[in-house]
C-alpha cells in the first residue's frame, strides 16, 4: 500500500533536486526520507529517482508518475479542507431517525424552524419507532426516549426528567370509570405498544420509593406510538405515553392522566450519535435549538 507521506516525500525531492532537502522540510532524517523512496518504487515495481551522492533526477518513470503523485496529493489536501470548513460551518446534508410521536407532532415543526434559521441544511428525516442502527444504516443523529442501549453510543440530552403518564380521554372515564390503583388496570382496556417487535405490556411505576410492575392486557397492539396517541384520544382505552409526547392534549383536555400520584417509568430524552467527533457544527445547533424549543413548550411559552 502506498502510502501519502512516501508519495509527498518524492514530490518534494523532484521539487527540490535532493532527497536530503525533502528531508529537512518534512522533519526527518536523510535515512527515514531514503527508506520511504525504497518503499514507494518497491509498491511501484520501477526507480522513481536516479540518485548518487551528489545529483538526484527523475528516471522516465519518475517523471511519468510525478503528476500522478502531485494530483493524489492535491486531492487529499482538499478533501481534508472540505471536512475541515464542513465542520466549522451550519449546513449540508443532516441525516435523523425520530421516534413517531414526537417527529411528527413537535419535531417536524422544529425542523421547519431550524432550516429556516440554517438553509445551507439539507434534511434527511426518517419517521419511525424502530430503533435505527447507526452503524449500518445511513443516520447521522437519532431522537430517542431511553439510554441507547449500545453503550458505545453517545446519548446527549433533550429532557432528561421526561416519564410516562397514564392517560385517556375524558369520554373513556365517563363510561369506564377511573382507576385508583396500578391493580385496577387489570379492569381496563390498555392500549399497548410494540417496540421492535416486542410487546410492552409490562407497566412499571414507582411510589415511596417502591417499584410495582403491572402485566395489562386490551383490544389493541400497534407498531407506531402516535397511533397509540390517537386511539387513546378517541377514546379507545388508556395508554402509557410519554408525557412530553400529549402535553398539548393534556392542556387542552382532549386527555386527561390517572394515578399521579405514583411516578412512571422514566423517558428522558436524547440526541444519539455514535462518537462525539460527529457532532458537526450543525449537528450541536440542532441539539442546542431542541433544548431550547422543549424547555420552553414545557413551560407552556
Amino acid at each position: 500500500m502506498i502510502r501519502l507521506e512516501d508519495l509527498a516525500i518524492f514530490v518534494c525531492a523532484a521539487d527540490n533536486g535532493s532527497l536530503s532537502a525533502a528531508a529537512r522540510q518534512h522533519d526527518v532524517t536523510p535515512a527515514v526520507a531514503s527508506a520511504a523512496m525504497k518503499r514507494l518504487e518497491g509498491e511501484l515495481g520501477a526507480r522513481l529517482l536516479a540518485r548518487s551522492t551528489r545529483s538526484l533526477r527523475l528516471t522516465p518513470d519518475g517523471e511519468r508518475y510525478l503528476q500522478y503523485a502531485r494530483n493524489a496529493l492535491a486531492e487529499v489536501n482538499a478533501g481534508r479542507d472540505a471536512v475541515a470548513h464542513g465542520r466549522r460551518v451550519v449546513g449540508g446534508n443532516l441525516s435523523l431517525s425520530v421516534p413517531s410521536d414526537f417527529g411528527r407532532n413537535l419535531m417536524c415543526r422544529w425542523l421547519d424552524e431550524f432550516q429556516a434559521l440554517h438553509p445551507a441544511v439539507t434534511l434527511q428525516v426518517r419517521i419511525s419507532d424502530r430503533v435505527a442502527d447507526m452503524y449500518r444504516q445511513p443516520v447521522e443523529v437519532a431522537i430517542r426516549y431511553s439510554p441507547p442501549e449500545d453503550s458505545s453510543l453517545v446519548a446527549l440530552p433533550l429532557d432528561a426528567n421526561n416519564r410516562r403518564v397514564l392517560c385517556a380521554s375524558p369520554d373513556y372515564f365517563a363510561r369506564h370509570g377511573r382507576p385508583r390503583t396500578p391493580a385496577d388496570l387489570r379492569q381496563h382496556n390498555c392500549l399497548r405498544y410494540l417496540l421492535s417487535d416486542m410487546l410492552h405490556s409490562q407497566w412499571s411505576f414507582m411510589k415511596d420509593g417502591a417499584p410495582l410492575q403491572m402485566t395489562v392486557s386490551g383490544d389493541r397492539v400497534c407498531d407506531d406510538g402516535e397511533l397509540v396517541h390517537r386511539w387513546a384520544r378517541d377514546g379507545r382505552g388508556i395508554a402509557y405515553k410519554s408525557r412530553l409526547d400529549i402535553l398539548d392534549d393534556l392542556r387542552s383536555g382532549r386527555l386527561e392522566t390517572v394515578l399521579d400520584d405514583y411516578d412512571g417509568e422514566p423517558a428522558p430524552l436524547n440526541l444519539v450519535c455514535t462518537h462525539r467527533m460527529t457532532l458537526s457544527p450543525t449537528v450541536k445547533a440542532l441539539r442546542e435549538m431542541l433544548t431550547e424549543r422543549i424547555a420552553r413548550y414545557l413551560a407552556g411559552r
